[in-house]
Parts: structure tokens; C-alpha cells; sequence
């Protein structure tokens, strides 16, 4: 079959992408923002990208018409596609239907850390044996890529709490057919798409309700909503719970924790027994946790602890995840997709953890519907607490925001609400301004925290080649 892709270059539709073309199945797509990694990824693959939405795209030839979920009404290129009443579906359908059916599928969930939790139950669940189809929100290193496609019977997957497409308002999860699900956290979010956060834990106990008999309901009880929504589900769940967390009241629980310079030790235990201990090169309480989930349900899927720890001796984590993107004079930039305030928090904390006793800058641009809102705002303040100095930048398309809220987030106010907190706060209008000030300011030694979830124009590998040049004019 031909599948054509309306917004290719988004994470999850640029995978689709991948597997179906794996599958032996013809693929184009368009997109209007084409940068790396997606991109690069779907030229390696030969799929070919169509700059910009029109409506003569819809002259292509094809079977089925896969409309990514950014895609809107008033998109040229989606209204020749109604006009021609051409076949559409939405990304989440055709996996489920053309991937997940019929397999044992592993759902991971939660305002925060999928992507990183999903990569390595990827991982685990390959080191252990079980050689996965997977599909994940971003590159995996171990793999190098963010998607594969096997004959096995297991299916790893990242579950998105976003909508799915404008014909079709449920959350993504919601198609994913789940064996076992992990909700890791749940917090407000998608200010866009949910009033409040009532609706959003609405979804997550619809999830939970999907999960059968003989599968698995994974909950992270450290979040006090994942615990509200469990309570409101007693005598109505017909799965096996187990719950976890640092926190007394979970089952599975993480306790000696240590942070060390290689990465993080922990003890495991259930119901109050030592179970096993292990060792992780990743960083910060989140990632124990998201350890935490991954063990649980690689065990119901028979993976000894002896598996466990060689996966997590050679995870290589995810792109765009505290991923060093280059070391100039003394100088690491870094490079991380956190945009939800508390995304924000837990990995500055992590960083300032793995490079205790250096100056940690970061640098953020607000570029997610909700981060370009003010409804964070508050939020936002305090985020930055581990940092050493602040840099914001304007918001992404400010015009566009506007779509999803009446009010934009404030970057001056902000700006002064942390500089009144003693750190050094600042904020520019885009990257080039940003390097043009950040850049002789840096010495040998400094952290550069670089969090967007976008390219950010580029601003990482600006960045260390002014830093270069700077040296270099010396």
C-alpha cells in the first residue's frame, strides 16, 4: 500500500513512517518544520519529504492519508484531502491496527519521562531476550533509531495522554491495546487540549481500565494524582496493580539511593523484602523511578534481575535526554527536550547532581503550546531553582500561541520573578541573541542546560562554535 503522512516530521508520525516502510508499504509525507533528528532519520530511510503543506500534494497517489495530530482544519493540504473525500486515518489507529493487534503490548504512560522509559524497556526487554517491535518519541542510541519493527510477539510503546487528531479527540493511549501500562506520573498539562487537570486524570482512569485480566497496571504512587486516580478506580479495576515509588506506601520501592559520579545506585525492595540491587548510569530521583517501572514489568514478562542489570549497564538513553551535545574549551553544552515545569526542575536537579560544584546555566525557550501559556507561569519560578543563571527566550510564534489561550507567558515577568530570587536572569528574543551574550561569559568548567522541545534554531551547535571562535581570536 501507499500511505501518505500529513505532518511527517513529528516524532511519532516520522516512526510511523519508519515501520511502515519496514513492513514493505510505500511512503511519502509533507511537513512544513523539517529538522533533525526526524529528518535525518526519514532520508536515511529514503521516504521522501515534501516541503510545505498544499493542496496539490493531494495529486500524489495513494491508499491511505495518515493525518498527524498537529495537523488543523484550514490546513490546505488536509482540506483537499476532505474535498477529494479521500481515505484518512489517524497515526494511533494505524499502529494499532497495522502493528499492535494481536501482540502483547507494553503501554508507557505519564505526564513525564516516557520517552526515556519506554527506550530502555526497549532495551531490557532486548537484552532479555524478547527482540521487540517498539515505537518510541525519540532516538533511542542503543538502536539508533526511534522505531523497529519484529516478528516477535512483544510491542513496546510511548502512550501520549495527547489528542490523536482533530476527527478524533481521545488520547492516543487510548489505541495502544495495552498488556501492561506504566503511569509513571500524572500532572496538569496540555493547557490547549484539557480544562483542568479533573480531565486529564479522567483520561489516565480510562487508560487504567483498558489494561486486561491477565496484564499488569504499573503506577508510580510518588505522584499523588496517580494515587488519587487509583483510589477513584477501587472495585473497578479487573488487572493486577503494583504500585512503586521512593515513597513507604508503594509495593516496589527504591531506598539507599546514591548519586555518584559514574551514576546511581539503589536497593530494590517488594513488600518490604530486599529484592535486588542494582547499579544505572543515569541521573536524579526520576530516573530511578523510571528504572523502577521498567523492572516491574520486564519481570511479568519472565526478564531476570541478572538481564536488568546488563540492560542498564549498557542503556545509551535517548536523544534530546541531558544528551551532551558537545565539550568546547571546558564548556558542556547540553541538550534536553524538558518544557513542563516540572520536566524543567528534575533535570537541572539531575544535572546539579552529576556536575556537583560547577556553575549550571540553562536556557530556555517556551516553545510547547502550554509552555508559551501563562499557565505555568507560577510554576515556572520556582523550576529554575538548581540553576546558576537563567536564560529565557522569547516565545516560539507568539502568534500561533495565542490560538490556544488568551494569555502568552509573561518572559519578562518571569525573568524578574527569578532574578528576585538571587540567580542571574536574563532573556533575549531567539538563539543568535542568546549566543551572542551567553558565549563570552562562559569559562572552563561551565554547564550549559539547552531545553526546548524543538531545534531551537540550531542554538547547540551555534553555541560551542562561538565558543571556539571566541578561543580562537585570543
Amino acid at each position: 500500500m501507499h500511505y501518505h503522512l500529513i505532518g511527517i516530521c513529528g516524532t511519532a508520525m516520522a516512526s510511523l513512517a519508519g515501520m511502515l516502510k519496514a513492513r514493505g508499504h510505500r511512503v511519502t509525507g509533507s511537513d512544513q518544520n523539517v529538522y533533525p533528528p526526524m529528518s535525518t532519520q526519514l532520508e536515511s530511510l529514503g521516504i521522501e519529504i515534501i516541503h510545505g503543506y498544499k493542496a496539490d500534494n493531494a495529486d500524489i497517489p495513494r491508499d491511505v492519508t495518515v493525518v498527524g495530530n498537529t495537523i488543523m482544519r484550514g490546513n490546505p493540504e488536509l482540506e483537499e484531502v476532505l474535498d477529494r473525500k479521500l481515505l484518512y486515518r489517524s497515526q494511533a489507529e494505524t499502529v494499532r491496527d497495522e502493528f499492535i493487534r494481536g501482540r502483547r503490548s507494553l503501554v508507557v504512560a505519564g505526564t513525564h519521562g516516557k520517552t526515556t522509559t519506554t527506550s530502555l524497556a526497549a532495551w531490557m526487554t532486548e537484552v532479555g531476550g524478547l527482540a521487540p517491535s517498539f515505537l518510541v518519541g525519540g532516538v533511542v542510541q542503543n538502536f539508533g533509531q526511534s522505531f523497529r519493527v519484529t516478528d516477535s510477539e512483544y510491542f513496546v510503546i510511548e502512550g501520549d495522554e495527547y489528542d490523536t487528531a482533530f476527527f478524533d479527540k481521545k488520547p492516543k493511549f487510548m489505541s495502544y491495546l495495552p498488556e501492561i501500562a506504566i503511569v509513571n506520573n500524572i500532572e496538569f498539562d496540555h493547557a490547549d487540549i484539557y480544562k483542568d487537570l479533573e480531565a486529564i486524570k479522567w483520561q489516565f482512569s480510562r487508560l487504567m481500565n483498558l489494561v486486561p485480566g491477565n496484564g499488569r497496571l504499573i503506577c508510580g504512587i510518588d505522584s499523588p494524582v496517580v494515587g488519587e486516580v487509583l483510589a477513584s478506580m477501587e472495585g473497578k479495576l479487573y488487572t493486577r496493580v503494583e504500585t512503586f515509588g521512593l515513597c513507604d506506601s508503594a509495593r516496589w520501592q527504591a531506598r539507599d539511593v546514591e548519586f555518584t559520579t559514574e551514576g546511581t545506585r539503589f536497593k530494590v525492595f517488594c513488600d518490604n523484602e530486599l529484592w535486588a540491587e542494582f547499579t544505572t548510569r543515569m541521573f536524579g530521583e526520576f530516573n530511578v523511578r523510571n528504572c523502577l517501572s521498567v523492572m516491574i514489568a520486564a519481570d511479568a514478562w519472565g526478564i531476570s534481575t541478572a538481564k536488568m542489570q546488563e540492560a542498564f549497564d549498557s542503556f545509551e538513553s535517548v536523544k534530546r535526554r541531558m544528551e551532551v551535545r558537545g565539550v568546547e574549551c571546558g564548556v558542556t553544552v547540553i541538550d534536553d527536550f524538558a518544557h513542563h515545569p516540572t520536566a524543567v526542575n528534575e533535570t537541572l536537579k539531575a544535572l546539579r547532581q552529576r556536575y556537583d560544584g560547577k556553575r549550571l546555566i540553562a536556557v530556555f525557550e517556551p516553545r510547547s503550546r502550554s509552555s508559551r501559556l501563562a499557565v505555568f507561569e507560577e510554576q515556572y519560578r520556582a523550576a529554575f531553582d538548581h540553576a546558576d543563571s537563567v536564560i529565557i527566550a522569547g516565545v516560539f510564534n507568539p502568534e500561533d500561541a495565542k490560538r490556544f489561550g488568551d494569555k502568552l507567558l509573561d518572559v519578562e515577568k518571569l525573568v524578574a520573578d527569578i532574578a528576585a530570587t538571587g540567580r542571574r536572569a536574563s532573556t533575549f528574543p531567539n538563539a543568535d541573541a542568546i549566543v551572542e551574550h551567553l558565549a563570552p561569559y562562559l569559562s572552563d568548567g561551565d554547564v550549559v542546560a539547552v531545553m526546548s522541545n524543538g531545534g531551537f534554531d540550531g542554538i547547540h551547535d551555534k553555541l560551542l562554535t562561538a565558543i571556539a571562535d571566541r578561543a580562537a581570536s585570543r
